[in-house]
């Protein structure tokens, strides 16, 4: 009988656990917040290849500037 009820409890407590971190993950992984930091990365990135494609056309000779 105590085992049961001990059993009991240590289920209600990983139950409610799991169900705590799944709420908590699912409200971090807007998927608003994701699009505009994947757009902001992609802005970044393309940013970065101009500026060097730039420095290599400009001179010729590598990155001068």
């Amino acid at each position: 009988m105590v085992l049961a009820v001990f059993a009991l409890l240590v289920a209600v407590a990983v139950a409610y656990v799991g169900w705590r971190d799944r709420r908590r993950l699912s409200s971090d992984d807007d998927p608003e917040v994701v699009r505009a930091a994947r757009g902001e990365r992609h802005r970044r990135v393309a940013e970065r290849q101009h500026a060097q494609s730039d420095g290599w056309n400009r001179g010729g000779h590598g990155f001068t500037g």
